[in-house]
């Protein structure tokens, strides 16, 4: 049953990733690689509400809601592939400010969404 929620939740995710992804190339351009770093950082700020245990039945000791919805929805919807590909295209690409710029800016922000996320869960739960 595990491996049917992670099919399911797989397919919310890519279909969410590519709607967001191209949403905003649209509006942004392909310059930079916006919607790979919107992606990525609003699956960290839901990974930490999740993790921090802001929805109980969610978490990470519930099977199938975290298995949809993490392994599942936001495995499928973040990407470190993409992340990492589009970076060595831009330093190739001779664009190595973009590139430092998008490895620094997507660690940080990483790394603070899924910490803010965390946060709000606890303070949430009191």
């Amino acid at each position: 049953m595990t491996l049917l929620w992670v099919m399911t939740g797989s397919a919310i995710g890519a279909m969410a990733r590519l709607w967001v992804v191209q949403s905003l190339q649209k509006r942004l351009g392909h310059a930079f690689p916006w919607g790979t770093l919107a992606v990525n950082v609003s699956g960290a700020l839901i990974i930490g509400l999740l993790a921090g245990g802001l929805i109980p039945p969610l978490s990470a000791n519930s099977q199938p809601g975290w298995s949809l919805l993490v392994i599942g929805v936001l495995g499928s919807y973040t990407t470190v592939s993409s992340f990492s590909l589009q970076t060595l295209a831009l330093w190739q690409a001779r664009q190595r400010r973009q590139a430092c710029i998008n490895a620094l800016a997507s660690l940080l922000l990483c790394l603070g969404a899924v910490a803010t996320g965390l946060a709000l869960a606890q303070w949430g739960a009191g």
